[in-house]
């Protein structure tokens, strides 16, 4: 024990306690592991049938990220990584209070995204319906930057379509409508309270850090895009999260990139102490980003 300890691999957290083991040490078992896809299974099938019975792939990326807390009793988490090259399927357009609009795009991967804008004067159901029919005719199938380049250009050359419906619409490309949002993925996450009832060795305040940062969607998907960096399909075990910041230093990371039917990439991981049980979690990940990338509509 003495040498385990020379060594790095044991320490004590304080004077009163026994030796744990450090993250030398789950490093080195966890290099042990074998990360072979687990086979085929009735339960994975049965999670590929939930994942399928779902409408859209963001209805199912939030759905893997509780399947992975209930399967492991830690904190799931789910990402959809926004494609570049989305094409428009068709939007949607309500007029709301105080001269809101609620715009809702459906792309053809499945995603549906919706934004509430406010416009400098008010859009009846009408309007609003012309616009809808006039953007889903011309441009339904288009590559969403492409189709917004193009309506603003017709808009700019042709000034017979410039009536007040297509200032409008005009004014809803201007606030978004028709653009991608690679840089805000959607991203989901269930059991974070699990983590309450670990001993982190914390104090009150770090406690309190660490659920403020488990809350920031930018912070997390900053620790998918940094320690989920392996192609689709392979598995990443990280042991320590100190180096994005230093109240995760005795938590470990264990997830995937999943290249889901429609081509979107997707990421689902699990977030728990050092001592989880890695076997029970790598099982896991790769049973769901199974049933992800197999799941169809």
């Amino acid at each position: 024990m003495a040498d385990l300890a020379d060594e790095g691999y044991l320490a004590q957290p304080h004077t009163s306690a026994g030796r744990v083991p450090t993250q030398k040490a789950f490093q080195l078992f966890v290099s042990t592991l074998d990360r072979s896809p687990v086979p085929a299974s009735v339960e994975a099938e049965l999670l590929r049938r939930e994942l399928s019975g779902l409408e859209t792939i963001g209805a199912r990326v939030e759905r893997s990220s509780c399947i992975l807390m209930q399967l492991t009793r830690n904190m799931g988490i789910a990402a959809a990584m926004p494609a570049l090259s989305q094409e428009l399927d068709q939007i949607e357009l309500t007029p709301l209070s105080e001269n809101r609009v609620l715009m809702i795009v459906v792309t053809r991967d499945h995603m549906v995204r919706n934004r509430v804008v406010t416009l400098e004067e008010a859009a009846t159901r009408e309007e609003l319906g012309s616009i809808r029919n006039y953007v889903n005719r011309h441009f339904s199938g288009w590559r969403l930057e492409s189709a917004r380049r193009e309506l603003l250009r017709r808009m700019l050359e042709d000034r017979e379509l410039y009536d007040a419906a297509m200032r409008k619409l005009d004014a809803l490309c201007r606030k978004g409508l028709l653009e991608g949002d690679a840089a805000a993925p959607e991203i989901y996450t269930d059991g974070a309270s699990n983590l309450l009832e670990i001993d982190l060795h914390l104090t009150r305040e770090r406690l309190r850090d660490l659920m403020r940062a488990l809350e920031e969607k930018r912070r997390l998907i900053d620790l998918l895009d940094r320690f989920l960096e392996q192609p689709p399909g392979e598995l990443t075990v990280r042991v320590g999260l100190g180096d994005i910041d230093p109240v995760m230093q005795d938590l470990s990371m264990v997830g995937m990139t999943v290249r889901l039917p429609s081509g979107q990439p997707a990421k689902v991981a699990v977030l728990g102490p050092m001592r989880m049980n890695y076997e029970c979690v790598i099982a896991a990940i790769q049973r769901t980003s199974r049933a992800l990338e197999n799941a169809w509509f």
